[in-house]
């Protein structure tokens, strides 16, 4: 198969699996989306949903948010992990979207990248889920898909986010994204891999990644 045809081959494959795409993270508006995904740093989506909803009860919004302390929102959200640094993060950008932007969330990777605690990936996924703007965040599922599926190095997220972009069309990134993530959670995930039930990577993927999982399979 050519490039292209890969390419196709997985957009098409991934259209069939996921025609309606659930977004990972429970939110109502592009502050509580903000939130949930800062907080998803090094943490799982399951956790996070259990925990904005204790959260967003208090505060879900910037304007309440920054009447409770730092270590108030730090006791909250301890079970998500990293807690000192996102509630000091969660605080201080609610209070520059006050000073700033009038309580609302900017639409501009740039800008969003200039809060306290957002990341380029954040930014990403908030452009991207929240108002529409074509964005391809590249989370831990699709650095390791695009490495299996021959389309990315595996050397960083930053070149996996480039090829993704070269790659695939804009008008599909927003639906790509999401859909990449859940299906290197149901049929190739890190561990526990099943090449049976990995259609795509089973199809087109690396000879590499192919020749070594059967390697593994023989020695297991």
């Amino acid at each position: 198969m050519t490039k292209l045809e890969k390419v196709n081959f997985a957009i098409s494959t991934l259209a069939e699996l996921y025609p309606t795409i659930p977004v990972p993270l429970d939110h109502k508006d592009p502050y509580t989306l903000l939130i949930a995904v800062l907080l998803s740093a090094q943490s799982t989506d399951v956790r996070v949903n259990q925990i904005t909803p204790l959260l967003f009860a208090k505060a879900d919004n910037p304007y309440d948010m920054v009447k409770l302390s730092v270590e108030e929102i730090r006791e909250i959200i301890k079970p998500v992990g990293l807690s000192p640094m996102k509630s000091k993060g969660i605080y201080g950008l609610s209070q520059i979207l006050i000073d700033k932007y009038k309580g609302e969330v900017p639409k501009d990777i740039e800008l969003l990248e200039e809060l306290p605690a957002v990341g380029h990936k954040t930014a990403s996924v908030v452009v991207s889920q929240a108002f529409g703007i074509p964005a391809f965040p590249v989370d831990t599922h699709i650095h390791r898909l695009m490495y299996r599926w021959g389309f990315s190095n595996g050397k960083n997220v930053v070149q996996t986010e480039r090829d993704a972009k070269r790659l695939f069309p804009e008008s599909l990134w927003n639906r790509l994204h999401l859909q990449i993530i859940w299906y290197g959670r149901e049929y190739s995930p890190a561990r526990g891999w099943n090449l049976e039930k990995d259609v795509i990577t089973r199809t087109i993927g690396r000879k590499s990644v192919l020749h070594a999982y059967h390697n593994n399979k023989k020695t297991a």
